[in-house]
């Protein structure tokens, strides 16, 4: 079986969630990537929380298929072993703080010339220009500066994302990038520069709000987990306290929703409810119109109505839901990964290829693969003792 990545070599100076997601997707598609660690501790997102039998929840699900290089880049015989195995890598990825890879002598000016055909991929939080350039970025941070929290939450409280929804954008576009970057490569023989900003991610991903607002017009408002200009769109109350999620598109879908769900047609020619625009600017009225009508049904026989009117309709999942959601299980979309505190199960990734699997190995313990990386270096007996001094070996 053979995968797309495979026999390229990704060297990543990664920590925390944007660079290792990144990484951890090229490793699924096959790439060999030596995930760079400070000796001892290794990656600062190893501890942020024991969820998974003593390991990190986010650790564990980054950082699959990686081989765990400790390196103290402080130490010259160290950085110069990272160098030396830059020579046969095909990608250089870092989200260190801004500047720090360019001081160490890892930009891609200074590696061009040595390596003609290496793609490096910076990811930060602004950019490698700008009057922002040297501020430092946490995923939070971006999700406000992007105007993510003036459009999530309540009308009362803006909210961040349940998940590092910035750090995500990064590592995605840092990933597609990389691949065309890859592809090129295939074509000119010659790497590239890949710059890519957690500000620029996550604000390509505010194109719809964005919009809305052009030219100073009124951005959308926050609505909780309702939809800020479509309506009915969102969780509503049954009579057994259930909530139901539904959705509708357009104007066939609400005739049917009050002709086959509601049991109630004269609201579809209501003159207050009788086009979105009316829907949304009288939303309180026939939210209370609808929940009036869920409040003498269960929340079961709501979705059942959904579902014989063909309305769009969903569970109001938590993570147990999810653990145990009948579709992923009857798609077989969960597979086993070894760690360091033994097999955890792991969702594949998203998008099923007839040719080939993607690859499930094991998630490292911090440096448990430099003596074999060092060792395969070849180093003068000197600089490989130094080194491996250094990394605590």
């Amino acid at each position: 079986m053979t995968r797309p990545l495979d026999g390229i070599t990704v060297v990543s100076l990664e920590h925390a969630v944007a660079a290792p997601f990144c990484a951890r997707q090229l490793a699924d598609l096959g790439a060999r990537v030596i995930k760079v660690e400070r000796p001892g501790s290794g990656d600062f997102a190893r501890g942020y929380d024991s969820r998974v039998r003593g390991q990190s929840s986010h650790f564990t699900w980054l950082n699959r298929n990686k081989e765990s290089l400790a390196l103290d880049l402080k130490d010259a015989a160290s950085l110069e072993a990272l160098k030396q195995l830059l020579g046969s890598a095909d990608v250089l990825l870092q989200n260190l703080a801004p500047g720090a890879a360019a001081r160490m002598g890892l930009s891609y000016e200074a590696l061009h010339a040595e390596f003609p055909r290496l793609i490096v991929c910076d990811i930060s939080g602004y950019g490698d220009n700008g009057p922002y350039r040297d501020k430092k970025a946490y995923d939070l941070l971006i999700q406000s500066e992007a105007g993510f929290l003036s459009v999530t939450g309540t009308p009362e409280t803006p909210s961040k994302s349940g998940i590092s929804v910035a750090d995500i954008a990064a590592g995605m576009y840092a990933y597609t990038n990389i691949l065309s970057a890859l592809l090129l490569r295939g074509k000119t023989g010659e790497g590239s520069h890949i710059d890519v900003s957690m500000l620029e991610a996550l604000g390509e991903w505010m194109g719809y709000p964005l919009y809305y607002a052009f030219e100073g017009a009124a951005p959308p408002p926050r609505t909780g987990a309702s939809h800020a200009s479509i309506y009915p769109y969102g969780p509503f109350v049954a009579g057994d306290g259930g909530t139901v999620m539904l959705g509708l598109q357009n104007e066939r879908e609400w005739k049917i929703f009050c002709d086959q769900v509601l049991l109630a047609p004269a609201l579809a020619t209501d003159k207050r409810f009788d086009s979105n625009a009316q829907r949304n600017a009288n939303r309180a009225e026939l939210q209370a119109e609808i929940v009036r009508i869920f409040g003498a049904l269960k929340a079961s026989d709501v979705v059942q109505r959904l579902d014989d009117a063909g309305i769009a309709n969903a569970h109001v999942n938590d993570m147990a839901g999810l653990w145990a959601h009948p579709q992923l299980l009857a798609r077989q979309r969960f597979a086993q990964v070894d760690t360091p505190v033994g097999a955890v199960p792991a969702l594949l990734p998203p998008g099923r290829n007839n040719q080939y699997d993607y690859r499930m190995d094991a998630v490292p313990a911090v440096g448990e693969h430099t003596a074999a990386i060092l060792d395969a270096l070849q180093l003068p007996a000197d600089a490989l003792a130094a080194v491996r001094k250094a990394s605590g070996l």
